[in-house]
């Protein structure tokens, strides 16, 4: 479809001209929610620094994070918690949490285009949904979202990591890295684990406290 008949059609169904990227942060670690955020940019927008956020250090998601709440069209952050991730799958959950985020806009544009090849179901959203593989590099939109989706959950797990710091959550963000699997060998899982992840039941059974 042309950007001219999805700006005709958005026009018609009331939307924001511009695109709204989708993506997520948190699918892999064992402990902690899963994040998704929206970004909506005007039409040729860019904000300076907006990249991958996977190629960005924290401190420099920080300043382009507060740049991207500042200057973009609209945005939103939203959560599935490990209780749903646990309860839905973490792909269902994932969904849930974009779902959540594009609800929590104050305005809609035209289009959104999800990073990777799955998008939700949006079954209230008139405009044009899309896909987009590698869309944190090739999507200003969804690069933003990267960046705000990864911001937010890495604040949410240094606040986990006051609550239980035996885990070392501000440093591995709930990752299987090796200090975090030995932790969970030595103390078993905190309620912030998430119980449906093999690493996680394997801790629980070694503990005797499988469910």
């Amino acid at each position: 479809m042309s950007a001219e008949s999805v700006q005709a059609r958005s026009a018609r169904a009331g939307l924001l001209p511009g695109i709204g990227g989708i993506d997520e942060a948190g699918r892999g670690p064992l402990a902690g929610p899963v994040v998704a955020a929206v970004v909506v940019l005007a039409p040729g927008q860019t904000i300076d620094g907006v990249r991958d956020s996977k190629q960005l250090s924290a401190r420099q998601r920080d300043w382009v994070g507060l740049r991207i709440e500042a200057q973009a069209r609209a945005w939103a952050v939203a959560f599935s918690s490990v209780q749903e991730i646990d309860t839905l799958n973490i792909l269902q959950a994932t969904m849930l949490a974009m779902q959540r985020a594009v609800a929590a806009l104050d305005c809609c544009p035209g289009q959104l285009r999800v990073d990777g090849n799955r998008a939700p179901e949006l079954a209230d959203y008139r405009g044009q949904l899309d896909t987009l593989v590698g869309g944190d590099r090739l999507c200003p939109a969804i690069a933003a979202a990267s960046i705000l989706a990864k911001r937010a959950r890495d604040q949410h797990m240094l606040e986990l990591d006051r609550r239980y710091p035996v885990y070392g959550f501000a440093k591995h963000k709930g990752y299987p890295t090796a200090a975090h699997r030995e932790a969970l060998r030595r103390f078993g899982p905190c309620p912030e684990h998430r119980r449906s992840f093999r690493p996680v039941r394997d801790a629980m059974l070694q503990a005797g406290l499988a469910e």
